[in-house]
């Protein structure tokens, strides 16, 4: 009769949601983005600074939206890579460069008084 046993390591948990993300957490995240945001579009004093903590939008929408950014593991939306080939079409050409004129007298005319 054998006397081994397996270890946790051996047998898992069943393996939770990797891709979901504390719910509480991001339901907070949610709750303040989305009252920063409707906070700084209707209240003219939250667009301002603060001395004590600094530029309110900043607090009041983009941190929010970082942290439940970083709570998703930083993913990028399933259109990124149609935006990426549509920016990569649009990025301007190599410039135009001049025939091959020679300038005369060094680097420009000088204007004869």
């Amino acid at each position: 009769m054998s006397t081994w046993s397996p270890s946790p390591a051996a047998f898992p948990r069943q393996p939770q949601a990797d891709d979901a993300p504390e719910s509480v957490l991001e339901r907070v995240l949610r709750y303040w983005f989305a009252a920063g945001l409707l906070g700084v579009c209707l209240v003219p004093q939250l667009r301002g600074s603060s001395e004590w903590i600094g530029w309110l939008p900043l607090w009041l929408v983009g941190m929010p939206l970082a942290a439940w950014w970083a709570l998703h593991r930083f993913r990028l939306p399933a259109a990124a890579p149609v935006l990426v080939r549509r920016l990569r079409q649009l990025r301007p050409r190599p410039q135009a460069r001049r025939r091959g004129v020679r300038r005369q007298g060094g680097f420009g005319r000088r204007a004869v008084a």
